[in-house]
């Protein structure tokens, strides 16, 4: 997950300096007055959105077939103290006689 993440994070930062990069060579239009790092970060998030989405896919696979592992642990976990909780509620439920009021 972290190794996703951090790809992630280096698509991002590589389409920033090309975009910055196009940006301040004037190939690619500025931003609005005071605008142009907001415009820069923004065509960078919209441009490596899809590159990631295309190289990522096997990487995220696994970080999601990770995520999936941990969460039926977490499942399997809770079942095993319901079914204590259970079993002991019921040795206590047999062990007391019934009182009736």
């Amino acid at each position: 997950m972290f190794r996703y993440t951090l790809m992630r994070l280096g698509i991002f930062v590589g389409c920033l300096v090309v975009v910055w990069g196009l940006v301040y060579s004037g190939i690619a239009p500025r931003g609005l007055g005071d605008s142009n790092y907001m415009w820069v970060v923004l065509l960078a998030l919209v441009i490596s959105a899809p590159i990631s989405f295309v190289v990522l896919r096997g990487e995220r696979d696994r970080a999601s077939a990770q995520v999936v592992a941990r969460v039926d642990r977490a499942r399997a976990n809770l079942e095993r103290n319901r079914n204590q909780e259970d079993a002991v509620l019921d040795e206590t439920a047999q062990g007391a006689p019934n009182q009736a009021s």
